[in-house]
C-alpha cells in the first residue's frame, strides 16, 4: 500500500495550527486512508492515544486537540483509546513505538480487537471554526491561513494592509489572497516573499474585512 507523506513541518508545538492543516489536508485523500498525527509536546505524559475515525478516514494520533477538528466536522465519526503498549515504549516517541504500528495494522485491517477501547470523544476538542490565524509558512514565504474561501470579494486584513483575492498569481501584482490546494486562504507575493514583506510569522492575526 502507498504510504505518502502529506506534511512533515507543521509548526512546532503548533498543536491548533497542525489541527487545521491536517482537516484540510485529510479530505483530499480517500475516504480509506490511514492517517498517522504527531504534533505531540506533552508525549510520555497523561494524554491519552487515539483513534479517530471520521466520514470513512482513520486517525491516529495524541488525544491534545491535534485530531478535535476531523472529529467535530465528520458527519460520520467514532472515538477509541489505544489500550495496547508495545513491549518498548520509549517516553519521547509515540510516533515510531504506538501510533505507526497502529496506523499500520488498521491500514492492513489485522488490528486486534483488543488494542482498542471505546472512548466517546476526544478529551480536547478545539473550536471547529475557522482560524483567524497564520498557520504556516512555505518556503516560498507564501503563508498559509486557518480561514476557509467565504466570498471572492471578500477582503482580507492583514495588519494594517487590505488584500484582494485573486485566482492566480499572474494576475497579481503585489501582495493578494487566494485559495490554495487545501481550500485554505493563502496570502502571497508574485515571485517573492509574503512573510518577509508583511512580516507576518505562524501566529499572525488575519481578519476578513467588508470590501
Amino acid at each position: 500500500m502507498p504510504v505518502i507523506d502529506a506534511l512533515h513541518d507543521a509548526p512546532d508545538f503548533g498543536i491548533e495550527p497542525a489541527a487545521h492543516l491536517l482537516a484540510a489536508l485529510a479530505i483530499q485523500f480517500p475516504e480509506t486512508s490511514v492517517f498517522v498525527a504527531v504534533v505531540d509536546p506533552g508525549v510520555g505524559g497523561r494524554r491519552d492515544a487515539i483513534v479517530v475515525k471520521a466520514d470513512g478516514r482513520s486517525f491516529v494520533g495524541p488525544d491534545n486537540g491535534l485530531l478535535s477538528l476531523v472529529w467535530q466536522r465528520a458527519r460520520r465519526r467514532e472515538c477509541a483509546r489505544i489500550a495496547w503498549r508495545p513491549e518498548r515504549l520509549s517516553s519521547s516517541f509515540h510516533g515510531r513505538d504506538l501510533f505507526a504500528p497502529v496506523a499500520a495494522a488498521l491500514a492492513a485491517k489485522r488490528l486486534p480487537r483488543d488494542w482498542l477501547a471505546r472512548k466517546e470523544k476526544p478529551a480536547i476538542l478545539l473550536p471547529a471554526g475557522d482560524l483567524d490565524q497564520v498557520i504556516y509558512i512555505d518556503h516560498y514565504g507564501n503563508a498559509v491561513t486557518g480561514l476557509r474561501l467565504a466570498s471572492t470579494k471578500s477582503i482580507l486584513g492583514v495588519g494594517r494592509r487590505r488584500l484582494s483575492y485573486r485566482p492566480t498569481f499572474s494576475e497579481a501584482k503585489g501582495p493578494f489572497w487566494y485559495e490554495n490546494s487545501m481550500g485554505l486562504v493563502e496570502i502571497a507575493v508574485p515571485r517573492g516573499s509574503a512573510a518577509r514583506k508583511l512580516r507576518l510569522k505562524v501566529g499572525s492575526t488575519v481578519a476578513w474585512r467588508a470590501p
